[in-house]
């Protein structure tokens, strides 16, 4: 296919929940913008999880800017719900999202960013990543000590009890899914759960009302981490809704600390303990990847320096990361706030530019 390469005032890198949620802000301000998205249809990272999630959020808390969450406001979206509902938000706003196009690289230009994908590149003063913080699964060096005869894989490819073979199953990482995929598997598996360092639980519900409720009316959700109480909640990370004591008496699931070793079919924990497995689901959480960024926005690390998602190279911003500004940034109902902080910016950006995207840049169009 012939390269191709057009100019946009904006390109937004993630057609997920916050790029989507910046679209509606960029479309009200009239901006010539796209976004990005390697999948093929709207949604399709919710699709790609199993099949019983729900979200911790209630569909009230669950709304992009401009659009309610259909259903009961204080149930509890499923996955399909989530996904139906971003495909609904495309079409209704109907926001120029570009579906099967995965950007390869970013790069600077003369005096624009220049954003390739597989067959072609555009060109824009303004770039926003929201690829969101759940990018590359991590699964640990002790892995590879495995044998053969486990099955092993990361939470991310769980679909359904049916699907993980007989026996003993060994969940690794004390986190809201591997706590929600352990309580689900205990009704036909002999389950244990490794919790390599404890989180702070938190009722799903308090006085007949839920959590998030609370949440919104203190104002916690949204204070930001320059503040002392943003500050210690962003030093530990919360279980919503799940207990070890509860995953214990009512799941019958065994607890264990930290898988520090495995050797065949056995994994072996911080305490010396030793145990023969049959299963192994990896629910360790994801890292991100930012490689493919060719412009000075991150640190030694990987990691994006940022002040609220606002970066010191010119017109170049992160969207919907894990406390980019306050406990809500990265969730769906609350990713809202730093959208609209971000399309001010552009806005802000954009009017202090006398000159066009320039029709020309060093370097050949991506092949």
């Amino acid at each position: 296919m012939e390269a191709t390469r057009d100019s946009r005032d904006v390109i937004v890198v993630g057609g997920g929940q916050s790029g989507l949620a910046l679209g509606y802000f960029l479309a009200r301000q009239g901006r010539d913008f796209a976004i990005l998205d390697a999948a093929e249809v709207p949604g399709a990272v919710w699709r790609g999880r199993w099949d019983s999630l729900k979200l911790f959020t209630p569909a009230k808390h669950s709304a992009l800017p401009g659009l309610a969450f259909p259903g009961e406001p204080w149930s509890y979206p499923g996955r399909d719900d989530v996904a139906d509902y971003l495909a609904d938000y495309v079409r209704h706003f109907d926001l120029p999202v570009e579906f099967g196009r995965r950007v390869q690289a970013i790069r600077r230009g003369d005096s624009a960013y220049v954003v390739e994908f597989p067959d072609g590149a555009y060109v824009a003063e303004q770039v926003v990543i929201a690829t969101g913080p759940f990018q590359t699964p991590f699964v640990p060096a002790i892995a590879e000590q495995l044998d053969s005869s486990v099955t092993q894989f990361h939470s991310v490819a769980y679909r359904r009890p049916e699907d993980v073979p007989e026996g003993r199953v060994l969940l690794v990482g004390g986190g809201n899914t591997g706590f929600q995929i352990a309580a689900e598997l205990s009704a036909s598996h002999d389950v244990h759960l490794s919790i390599g360092s404890r989180q702070k639980p938190l009722p799903q519900r308090i006085l007949g009302r839920d959590l998030f409720w609370y949440l919104d009316k203190t104002g916690l959700i949204r204070k930001d981490k320059g503040t002392r109480v943003g500050r210690r909640l962003s030093e530990k990370d919360t279980l919503i809704g799940s207990r070890p004591r509860t995953l214990e008496r009512k799941y019958g699931v065994k607890l264990h600390s930290r898988a520090t070793a495995a050797n065949g079919s056995t994994v072996s924990f911080d305490d010396g303990t030793p145990l023969d497995v049959r299963t192994v689901i990896w629910a360790t959480g994801f890292r991100s990847d930012y490689s493919w960024i060719d412009v000075a926005v991150c640190d030694a690390s990987g990691r994006p320096v940022h002040e609220r998602g606002v970066t010191e190279a010119p017109g170049f911003y992160f969207l919907g990361l894990t406390w980019q500004h306050t406990r809500g940034s990265a969730l769906i109902g609350w990713v809202k706030d730093d959208a609209e902080f971000i399309a001010g910016r552009i806005a802000a950006f954009a009017d202090s530019q006398s000159k066009p995207v320039a029709d020309s840049l060093s370097g050949p169009a991506a092949p």
